[in-house]
């Protein structure tokens, strides 16, 4: 490893990326990898899962970046700079940064001052700093922002080159304004509302956009009563407007309730390119509006609160691109009075309109034809990564040990026609087998790759489980098992 050249040590380590604790180690191995890092890890120096509070040294490098002037400046000003005398550094670290988090800008500076005037000086420094060393700034992370950086001189031509804006919804309109006349080709927006308000400065931003590609809306727990006016409806009318040219669309609302439909089902029958689907409520789950929900490149679908009826009309309109159907769909097992013949449908429109399907949550009842469109799926879709199994009883009359015998036949089936590519099951809530048929099914997963199991059943935190469970792991069969809560469990993000 230490004698690879430097080409292929960077296309090794941007596999690293957001991996700082690896990233970090490879910097002590030699000068080649240390050079090849540096790079790398200053790209986005703020993205990495670290304690900034208590990193000084981070503020001496961007400090020593400072003009003598500047420095006698903040000196008068009561500002207590590092008293190292500074040696000369070994790289032009600003010069590999493309990115700005101004929260963690914040978090640094405050190391050295508590007192708000002093932070205000520093901070108006190191802006000025960044917007004339960074050569091509592609990440805004504009949270908690005091200071109106589109003034700055060099900002326009910084601003300009600008990829993916990050944002909420309390910030003054007047800096949506600033950055709308030069931020004119963002590829990603994020946006954490935050607030009961609308905000016309975001609605601006949108509407000069012309190259918008991902759009995410996430509703914080804000608290408040009473909306003085509606938060969504002036920048959902903008991106509206953008619909069409969207590939990746997140949304989460709090108060869907105060949403205007009628602008919610236009902007889903206009995304013509969407390949990325994630939201939590539609807001106008009519199957005649649905029907009309054409994607044909859609490669993700993950939804919060729909039933798996109104999932498979949006399966079948589909392109046949599909590589991840999550929902979650536990409470509506207790509220759709056709859930059994509903879930069949849900498994055929599966099996028949994703055969490339890697990531899947499957709700349906423990019975004959169950069992047998279940072992259809599996043998059609042979790419299945992840399974997360939800089960249910509660539409059928039976004895504990018939339960049982269920939950048998599907790890029976799973064993028989689980296609190769399967690493990961999920088993959901009351999930749980016999010891004698846990072990028997990990006997005969042993000519499988390593499997991982999460599961919200405690039963596998018995003794006798886990002893079972370690021995597994140890001869490779198992590669984890887990207990976690149940919204861990159904949460595809979420990882083992």
């Amino acid at each position: 490893m230490a004698k690879l050249n430097k080409d292929i040590l960077f296309l090794i380590f941007e596999e690293l990326q957001v991996d700082s604790t690896s990233l970090f180690s490879c910097l002590m191995v030699n000068r080649i990898w240390c050079e090849t890092v540096i790079p790398i890890l200053w790209r986005n120096p703020w993205c990495y899962d670290i304690n900034y509070s208590n990193k000084n040294y981070l503020f001496m490098i961007i400090a020593s970046y400072l003009s003598d002037d500047i420095k006698e400046f903040l000196t008068r000003q009561g500002i207590q700079l590092p008293s190292v005398s500074f040696q000369p550094l070994l790289f032009d670290y600003l010069s590999f940064c493309r990115s700005i988090n101004v929260n963690t800008l914040n978090t640094i500076i405050s190391i050295v001052s508590s007192l708000a005037y002093n932070q205000f000086l520093l901070q108006q420094e190191f802006y000025f700093l960044f917007m004339k060393k960074v050569p091509d700034l592609k990440y805004l992370d504009m949270n908690l922002i005091k200071h109106q950086i589109f003034y700055i001189p060099e900002a326009k031509n910084r601003l300009e080159s600008l990829c993916e804006l990050k944002c909420d919804t309390s910030i003054d309109p007047s800096y949506f304004y600033g950055l709308a006349r030069i931020c004119q080709y963002l590829q990603r927006l994020i946006i954490d509302n935050v607030t009961s308000k609308s905000n016309s400065g975001i609605a601006k931003l949108i509407e000069v956009q012309k190259n918008l590609k991902y759009f995410e809306w996430t509703d914080d727990n804000f608290n408040f009563n009473y909306f003085t006016d509606d938060p969504y409806k002036e920048a959902f009318l903008e991106l509206e407007k953008k619909a069409g040219f969207l590939n990746h669309l997140k949304l989460f609302f709090l108060y869907i309730d105060s949403f205007d439909y009628t602008i919610m089902q236009r902007l889903f029958q206009k995304l013509h390119n969407i390949k990325t689907l994630k939201f939590n409520d539609f807001g106008f789950n009519t199957r005649s509006i649905l029907k009309t929900l054409v994607y044909n490149d859609l490669e993700i679908l993950n939804i919060d609160y729909f039933t798996i009826d109104e999932t498979s009309i949006i399966i079948e309109n589909s392109g046949g691109h599909l590589k991840e159907v999550s929902l979650k769909p536990y409470n509506f097992i207790y509220e759709d009075d056709n859930f059994s013949e509903n879930s069949l449908i849900f498994i055929r429109r599966i099996y028949e309109n994703c055969p490339l399907i890697e990531y899947l949550s499957l709700a349906f009842l423990p019975s004959k034809n169950h069992f047998i469109e279940f072992e259809k799926l599996l043998q059609v879709c042979q790419n299945l990564k992840l399974l997360l199994l939800i089960t249910s009883n509660y539409y059928v009359d039976e004895t504990e040990n018939e339960i049982l015998k269920n939950r048998e036949e599907i790890l029976k089936i799973l064993i028989k026609s689980a296609p190769t590519n399967l690493r990961e099951i999920r088993f959901f809530n009351e999930f749980n087998v016999s010891l004698e048929v846990l072990e028997e099914f990990l006997e005969k997963w042993r000519d499988r790759p390593a499997l991982s199991i999460l599961t919200s059943n405690s039963i596998y935190e018995g003794e006798d489980y886990k002893n079972l469970i370690n021995k597994y792991k140890n001869n490779g069969v198992i590669k984890s098992f887990k207990f976690e809560s149940f919204v861990n469990v159904e949460d595809m993000n979420f990882k083992i």
